[in-house]
């Protein structure tokens, strides 16, 4: 098996972000952006995807933050997974969190689009701005090129929401990388090609 990892860098006037990943992980992560919650989410990706993320950031202020974030960390995706040669491409992920509960599907097609369906009762979740969290999954999907529906079906807790949706994003996008021997070196697609 190849070695499906990527590390992407971006410094601007705005921020200063670091990501490493790899896909073919233990869970493992090292997170620190400065903001707390956003930390937590971030390492439910990692932890449930069974990936390995490590992410140094630094921003201005949160939107910047956690948008600069999601551009690294979809971009790291993308990088590593190539031509994305045989890999299952498709899966979805229905995620409980006590009350809560989210469903995440993934195509990682080369198309970068998002369909959120999620909405929380207070502006904040602990110390992360709560419409943070659509503008993530969003710039997440569009920097990895990938179409990701991401709905939060019921819940009450707004962390029990937001974390059931990272959990799902992160089961999801582990089902999508998954290596299907049954494929061989093949590219799962009619087309032969899927975008990077």
């Amino acid at each position: 098996m190849s070695c499906r990892t990527a590390s992407v860098t971006r410094h601007t006037d705005e921020t200063k972000i670091k990501v490493h990943l790899a896909i073919d992980g233990s869970g493992g992560s090292e997170v620190d952006s400065g903001i707390r919650m956003f930390d937590h989410f971030l390492t439910q990706i990692a932890r449930h995807g069974i990936f390995d993320l490590k992410v140094e950031a630094r921003g201005d202020d949160q939107h910047h933050t956690v948008e600069d974030v999601a551009i690294c960390l979809g971009r790291a995706f993308n990088e590593a997974l190539g031509e994305k040669r045989g890999i299952v491409r498709m899966a979805n992920a229905l995620v409980p969190m006590d009350e809560a509960l989210s469903s995440v599907a993934v195509d990682l097609s080369g198309r970068g689009a998002a369909y959120i369906t999620a909405s929380f009762n207070d502006s904040m979740i602990g110390d992360l701005e709560a419409d943070m969290v659509r503008h993530f999954l969003m710039t997440f999907a569009s920097e990895g090129r990938l179409t990701l529906h991401a709905r939060v079906e019921y819940g009450l807790n707004d962390h029990h929401k937001a974390e059931s949706l990272f959990k799902a994003l992160g089961r999801a996008l582990e089902g999508a990388c998954r290596l299907d021997s049954r494929r061989g070196d093949d590219i799962p697609s009619s087309k032969g090609v899927l975008e990077r």
